[in-house]
């Protein structure tokens, strides 16, 4: 039986409505594929905790996190991913992508132009309805 792994992602947007994109370094797990930068919860720790650390460790950000977009069940070939999204804000720093190749800030109508990941697929596909 698959292991599954509860994992969170942060939907940021700045002032201009542009979303933070992150892309996957060759070296992890889907390289190359965009995602919204998160990590796994850890044990004791609610989403929103979770996503405050990742962010911290990956992007050197402090953010605010805002009301959960989505949650994705996604199974990949060795693991179960559970995904939960949020609409979340940059309140101090400015995003490095010290675990990404590389970072970009994307205008909701050109989310559509990037590879993402299968489990953030849904979220991208929720934000476009918004615009729709």
């Amino acid at each position: 039986m698959k292991r599954t792994v509860s994992v969170v992602g942060a939907v940021i947007e700045n002032e201009q409505g542009d979303i933070l994109c992150a892309l996957r370094s060759p070296k992890m797990s889907l390289p190359n594929f965009w995602e919204f930068p998160g990590g796994k919860i850890e044990v004791g720790e609610d989403p929103s905790q979770a996503l405050i650390r990742e962010i911290k460790e990956e992007l050197d950000c402090e953010i605010l996190v805002g009301e959960q977009i989505e949650e994705v069940k996604y199974e990949y070939e060795k693991v179960i991913v559970h995904l939960f999204t949020y609409a979340s804000k940059i309140v101090d720093g400015t995003p490095k992508a010290k675990e990404h190749a590389k970072l970009e800030w994307k205008s909701l109508a050109d989310l559509e132009s990037l590879e993402w990941a299968p489990a953030d697929v849904p979220t991208v596909n929720k934000l476009l309805n918004v615009l729709n």
